[in-house]
């Protein structure tokens, strides 16, 4: 089901798909505030901060959207549940439900006319950012997550999944002023997403295929490594906690390297 613009307030998109200029302009915002940090007087504690909250908001979004919600790879109680959601969440990519049910229906059609966003059928605009921002897939897959929409505090997350990145917007603001916001906020935000699309887009254009499958996924170190574990070759048999382990390993990792060569430069 898709929402339907007015055609002077959206760009068409040779798909059919429509990208709405209203709904999509807090998308383009940020990445315009994201290009203003240039003329912010830089300081250390703006750099610490921005990769922070990008390595926190890339973990659980590779640990919590992808691996628990997605794929149900470990398991953990029904309140801390929530509070990798909320961080999830905090990455401003959607929904819960709305995330992990896409995903789920991605691996069951990958590189399929069904679907979501394959870069090898439907180029590479369209499996990076443009599947995501089109009015073409805004509702939520019920049918595909029915495990997790049985808890009420996930549905609530799910509908109203802007409230975790406004707070985390307003708490840093409200830490540091503007310079805090815009490279706390608005640069790591641009930074997370574009990790986590390239692994919609080039993890099936680049890198090494882990498992004989009849899809394009592929594993690329440099990609796991930005998106702390987030292996992308679709397999089938793989112990799931094992892939759980790897990315929280791979997470830490890549969260600690972050963290020291902040701490180094904000040092220096």
């Amino acid at each position: 089901m898709s929402v339907t613009h007015a055609p002077y307030l959206s760009i068409p998109l040779p798909n059919g798909a429509r990208i709405s200029l209203v709904m999509t302009m807090p998308f383009f915002l940020i990445h315009v505030a994201a290009l203003a940090a240039i003329w912010v007087k830089f300081r250390w504690s703006y750099l610490i901060a921005c990769a922070i909250v990008f390595a926190v908001r890339m973990f659980f979004v590779s640990a919590g959207y992808h691996r628990y919600f997605s794929h149900r790879a470990f398991k953990t109680s029904r309140a801390f549940q929530f509070v990798i959601a909320w961080i999830a969440e905090s990455s401003a990519q959607k929904g819960i439900l709305w995330w992990a049910a896409h995903h789920r229906h991605h691996h069951r059609f990958s590189d399929q006319d069904e679907d979501l966003h394959s870069p090898t059928l439907f180029g590479f605009f369209w499996a990076h950012i443009g599947w995501i921002i089109s009015d073409r897939y805004n509702q939520t897959r019920n049918e595909y997550i029915g495990d997790f929409a049985r808890y009420p505090e996930l549905r609530w997350l799910n509908t109203y999944h802007l409230v975790p990145p406004v707070v985390l917007a307003v708490a840093l603001y409200l830490v540091g002023g503007w310079g805090m916001f815009i490279w706390g906020f608005c640069v790591s935000t641009v930074l997370l997403w574009h990790n986590t699309f390239t692994i919609n887009s080039l993890a099936h254009l680049i890198g090494k295929r882990r498992y004989a499958t009849t899809d394009t996924s592929r594993n690329h170190w440099l990609l796991a490594l930005t998106t702390f574990g987030w292996m992308k070759g679709h397999f089938t048999g793989a112990h799931p906690v094992k892939s759980a382990v790897q990315t929280m390993v791979i997470g830490a990792l890549a969260a600690g390297a972050a963290f020291g060569l902040a701490r180094a430069l904000g040092k220096s």
